[in-house]
């Protein structure tokens, strides 16, 4: 599949669905210069432009335009793992990259704080370069033990405000997210810390019941990670974390629609009940776009089989073997409005780590980050737009 630029000079794309901002619209165009969207309509009504793309000639009969797709939440991909360095990093986006996911946050699991400090800075130093990494997630190290997943437990720690102070200045304004377990020593100071530096507090792999969760959200946690996952269950007398957050319009709910992390009721339940707040999201580890067999996530082993991950010593879901496009797929196939879904790969996840004002839409004045799909939803053209 095809991944260019749309960084100069203008584009025309036409006869699409545009899919945007909650809606579909039939036989639509969209034109950009210099990596941005300058204007969009319906019909013939476009002007030349350097380079004039027929989404039917490309993508076939019912052919889907949509933003670029934004992973708040992945870990890697091409048998790469985001924690190791510069060139991992950039491998694993080159594979994401060409499945629509135009712009991602890096995301780090559990390390000593003095690896996740040098990981965060080196993700700092990268974005001067490589404009697609909107910033690096801490997913880890202050989580329940309870709720470790594929964490290694020994590593994990209490958020301690030094801790957490280091980990977000060795970033330099750069960490867009840190999922945190509200309820340990520290974890309400914690979230409001990291709320002050202007990253979005996720609430995760936490034994927090719905009022804790509430606790955290008022304190300036607006993001769940990876509902239902590493977090107590739904029962009838005690909601946990997840209708908390389905409750409160401030959250936004990541979720995998892999078949593996939610059933596929499960997604479209997480839609009904938090409309337009799911950001459909990878944690996407190293085997995605890889065959089966042994990885790293961080500290842990991990064996892939029949594309799923589980941690070794545990049996733990380590991952996903996810990349956004088939995300995309699963969630209609649930029955998720195909603009919802999309709206949950685009819109929701660039408002919720703070990129909504250039990311995420086909508006005027948006970065041209773009996706063509065939009307099977497979992805068929992407264009990457304004580098900055």
């Amino acid at each position: 599949m095809s991944v260019d630029s749309a960084a100069s000079g203008s584009l025309v794309i036409h006869s699409a669905r545009l899919v945007d901002d909650g809606h579909v619209t039939d036989d639509a165009w969209m034109r950009t210069q210099d990596g941005v969207v300058v204007a969009t309509g319906t019909g013939r009504t476009w002007e030349r432009a350097d380079l004039v793309v027929d989404a039917v000639e490309s993508a076939g009969p019912g052919a889907l335009l949509t933003p670029g797709f934004i992973d708040i939440h992945g870990h890697g991909g091409a048998g790469a793992s985001f924690d190791d360095g510069v060139d991992a990093i950039r491998a694993a986006r080159a594979l994401h990259r060409a499945h629509g996911t135009t712009r991602a946050v890096v995301s780090l699991v559990t390390a000593p704080l003095d690896d996740l400090a040098r990981r965060v800075a080196e993700i700092a130093e990268l974005m001067r370069s490589d404009a697609d990494i909107l910033g690096s997630h801490l997913e880890g190290p202050f989580l329940d033990p309870g709720h470790h997943g594929a964490h290694e437990p020994s590593l994990l720690r209490a958020p301690e405000p030094a801790d957490v102070a280091r980990l977000l200045e060795a970033g330099d304004g750069t960490v867009r997210q840190v999922t945190i377990a509200p309820e340990l020593a520290h974890g309400l100071e914690a979230v409001r810390l990291i709320v002050d530096a202007g990253a979005a507090a996720a609430v995760g792999h936490t034994d927090a019941d719905a009022a804790m969760a509430v606790a955290a959200f008022d304190a300036g946690a607006s993001i769940l990670t990876h509902a239902f996952n590493a977090m107590p269950g739904i029962h009838h007398r005690a909601p946990g974390p997840v209708l908390a957050a389905a409750a409160d319009r401030r959250v936004v709910l990541e979720g995998i629609a892999d078949d593996v992390h939610l059933h596929p009721h499960v997604v479209k339940m997480l839609f009904d009940s938090a409309p337009g707040r799911v950001a459909l999201i990878t944690d996407a580890m190293a085997a995605a776009g890889s065959a089966d067999g042994h990885y790293d996530l961080g500290a842990v082993s991990v064996t892939v089989r029949d594309g799923v991950a589980r941690a070794d010593d545990t049996g733990s879901i380590a991952g996903s073997t996810l990349t956004q496009d088939v995300a995309l797929q699963r969630a209609v196939a649930a029955g998720v409005p195909l603009a919802e879904a999309v709206r949950a790969l685009t819109e929701t996840p660039a408002v919720a780590v703070g990129a909504g004002d250039r990311l995420g839409r086909l508006a005027p004045g948006f970065a041209a980050d773009a996706v063509l799909l065939d009307a099977d939803l497979r992805v068929a053209r992407v264009w990457e737009g304004e580098r900055r």
